[in-house]
């Protein structure tokens, strides 16, 4: 006879995953208190570049799909002129990536300090707000737009299974580099993967990815 039940399993695992989300939670919180504390200097010089060079306001919000596909206004420093979504559609033609994605890697959008702060992904830095709030986390798929999330494929929509994050494997394996099929294929096997330790190992490898500014935009 087995030691324990299947019973005494399923409820174990349960408190597992609470523990581990729990894990995640504090982390994130903890992580993105002490970030935007660390880097007030650097959020408010941006945000006072970003106002010196062109009319319109410093942050950026655009409605995403975060977990279990439940939409939120995501917040990033504006780094392209106010009618850069008027303007998409003349683009369109020139999009670079396959799939539901637009990314252009020369967008004639960006304005001259978006270009910089895209650069360096100086531009995300608001969304250490989004996870304070409990909108995001650290890491985990990036959230993508409404508009472009409403073009996937059934099979692609488990990478909303998981709340969406400020970096990911995607993230630190070559962004724009890697296909719109690749860049999911990556998403679920995080989704499938994910653990307290992945999300750490993710988090200090995406310091070298931003330093070498592979596949930035």
């Amino acid at each position: 006879m087995a030691l324990f039940d299947d019973a005494f399993w399923a409820e174990s695992g349960r408190h597992k995953g609470a523990l581990s989300l729990f894990a995640k939670r504090l982390f994130d919180f903890l992580v993105s208190l002490i970030a935007i504390i660390l880097l007030s200097p650097v959020l408010l010089i941006v945000a006072l570049v970003v106002k010196l060079e062109s009319r319109g306001p410093v942050v950026f919000r655009q409605l995403r799909v975060g977990k279990y596909n439940i939409p939120f206004t995501m917040f990033k420093f504006r780094s392209m002129r106010m009618d850069a979504e008027y303007l998409k559609q003349a683009l369109m033609a020139a999009n670079e990536m396959d799939g539901p994605v637009f990314k252009i890697r020369e967008d004639p959008r960006l304005t001259r300090v978006g270009r910089f702060i895209r650069r360096w992904s100086l531009d995300e830095l608001p969304q250490l707000f989004n996870i304070l709030r409990g909108d995001m986390s650290i890491v985990g798929p990036r959230p993508l737009p409404v508009v472009e999330v409403a073009d996937m494929q059934e099979n692609q929509m488990r990478r909303h299974s998981v709340k969406p994050g400020l970096t990911c494997i995607w993230q630190i394996s070559g962004r724009n580099e890697i296909s719109f099929d690749e860049w999911i294929q990556l998403d679920l096997i995080y989704v499938d993967n994910q653990s307290f330790m992945l999300d750490l190992e993710i988090f200090f490898r995406t310091f070298s990815a931003v330093l070498r500014r592979k596949g930035s935009s």
